[in-house]
């Protein structure tokens, strides 16, 4: 037998415990406050939605006027910025829920029966997932207090990684993020305005995340398959 036989390498082995990670465990994010994500580094994110240009509806003059307007803006941040491009399917359950609601108070029957039909085709559209792809397009706004904050942005993955898997949180922790909250909040804003304002004057529609767009972001990105089953969160 080895050095280690018998009843003390059984004693050995089953004192060993293995690190367990959950999804929760595994996830930057500590909490949601307002428009606001709080990272558990202390960190804070700002998603603004933006509604693209169709750059084939335009000239050749207005497309280089757009790309000169938008490569000026890139320039000009004094700050780094994360663009995030979604593919994702067509999602019809609003829209019909606002159909069904305007065809039920229509008194004329040939009206009525004609809303009806337009209804079963769009139910029938919304029920073949994955039939109508569209791309959302994102922008994730990063702030870290004080002088961290462009050492924190420029950390590799794998050390973001390793901070998180090691980090837990304390009573302490979660006071101190607070505090920094509180205090740090008007620098996240000014830097969603600075982006708001040079995107709308090329013409781009730009709308920030609230909590519960955040969460249905959140979720839908983590479980994109059962999203939909999931009822509407309510702030």
């Amino acid at each position: 037998m080895g050095l280690f036989g018998g009843k003390e390498k059984q004693k050995i082995q089953k004192g060993k415990k293995e690190p367990l990670f959950n999804t929760e465990e595994m996830m930057p994010l500590s909490e949601i406050r307002g428009q606001t994500l709080i990272l558990k580094d202390g960190g804070m994110r700002a998603i603004l939605k933006v509604e693209g240009i169709n750059l084939d509806l335009k000239n050749f003059d207005e497309q280089q006027i757009v790309l000169e307007q938008y490569k000026r803006f890139l320039n000009g941040l004094s700050f780094p910025i994360q663009i995030m491009i979604r593919n994702t399917y067509l999602d019809l359950s609003d829209y019909l829920n606002f159909v069904r609601g305007k065809v039920e108070n229509i008194s004329n029957r040939v009206i009525h029966g004609h809303g009806e039909q337009y209804i079963d085709f769009l139910t029938r559209i919304d029920s073949q997932v994955w039939l109508i792809f569209i791309k959302e397009f994102y922008i994730i706004v990063p702030y870290y207090a004080g002088d961290s904050d462009d050492s924190q942005i420029k950390r590799s993955r794998r050390s973001k990684l390793m901070n998180i898997l090691s980090m837990k949180d304390s009573v302490e922790k979660v006071v101190g993020r607070y505090r920094s909250f509180v205090k740090n909040e008007k620098f996240l804003n000014t830097r969603c305005s600075v982006i708001a304002d040079g995107l709308q004057s090329i013409g781009m529609s730009v709308e920030r995340l609230g909590m519960s767009d955040m969460i249905s972001l959140l979720f839908r990105s983590y479980n994109p398959t059962v999203h939909g089953s999931q009822g509407e969160w309510k702030e």
